[in-house]
């Protein structure tokens, strides 16, 4: 059995993220609060830890904040990105010179209290559907700029990754098949131009469109905005449509994966698994994730 590891950030990514936080927060004066209050050899200990229980994301983005604040602050992570925590257990602690500690803290616990309630919402849905084969997917919705560590905490949390923008895969949606005049031979053309290492996905809005779309064999179809009673026909028009060109296409390696969309959330998502769908994607992972509350105690 193959055990998949947990995801990175690149680092040049994340130091160019969290630069950029800084630059913004720290103006054109820097901390002056912390400037004008606080002297040069004072320091400081500090506890990170969360006040609600969750998963955690985006250690490493808080530990690169402190470090290009003051590259002598220490900060050692006391779990792991991906980890499940309880209410009340610190995630990291942070000693060094005060002004570093307080200038730094605002952005490190930004971004670890997006991603963590991002990666902790996706964990909400995830553990809906843990008894099915379905995943859990997000999608393009992310905030500008933010999106590749957005999917990170996706994933972190149990989910799976859509398409990170519009160059790494197809997806013909409703509007390309008005333009270019039918399903099938948008999946062609789009085969043809892309070549064999890119997806081509294919949104059908119901079983007639699926029909036509099967028919030119993409990788994977959008079952868009269908309830759990025309999603299971959706399964079972898919498997008979393979089971009739098992000879053209022989085990289960060219099969078109189906997706579900539309109308998910947690309420929704354990029926919509149990059609027997293969993913669900949804924007709410992303765009409607509370934060999970982390706050940062100093002890002189």
């Amino acid at each position: 059995m193959t055990v998949a590891l947990r995801p990175e950030l690149p680092a040049l990514l994340v130091e160019e993220q969290v630069k950029s936080a800084l630059l913004e927060d720290l103006g054109r004066a820097g901390d002056i609060t912390t400037l004008a209050t606080i002297g040069p050899e004072l320091t400081a200990t500090a506890n990170m830890s969360v006040r609600e229980a969750g998963v955690v994301a985006g250690l490493e983005l808080a530990r690169t904040a402190f470090r290009l604040v003051d590259p002598s602050i220490r900060f050692e992570a006391l779990v792991a990105d991906g980890d499940r925590v309880a209410l009340g257990t610190a995630v990291a602690r942070i000693s060094g010179r005060a002004r570093g500690v307080l200038s730094a803290e605002r952005v490190a616990l930004n971004f670890l209290m997006h991603l963590s309630g991002i990666a902790s919402y996706t964990a909400k849905f995830t553990d809906e559907i843990a008894h099915t084969k379905a995943k859990v997917c997000c999608t393009r919705k992310t905030i500008p700029g933010l999106r590749a560590l957005e999917k990170y905490a996706v994933r972190l949390g149990g989910g799976s990754n859509h398409r990170y923008g519009l160059d790494d895969a197809v997806l013909i949606k409703d509007n390309h098949v008005a333009v270019s005049g039918g399903v099938a031979g948008a999946i062609r053309a789009a085969r043809a131009y892309c070549g064999h290492l890119v997806k081509v996905e294919v949104e059908v809005d119901g079983l007639a469109q699926m029909r036509e779309a099967l028919t030119a064999a993409p990788d994977v179809i959008l079952l868009d905005n269908m309830g759990p009673d025309l999603l299971r026909e959706a399964v079972a028009l898919n498997a008979e449509h393979w089971r009739l060109d098992a000879a053209a296409y022989p085990g289960d390696l060219r099969r078109t994966r189906l997706e579900a969309s539309g109308n998910v959330r947690i309420e929704t998502i354990r029926a919509i698994a149990e059609t027997g769908v293969d993913f669900i994607s949804t924007s709410k992972i992303t765009m409607a994730a509370p934060t999970l509350d982390v706050g940062l105690d100093i002890s002189i």
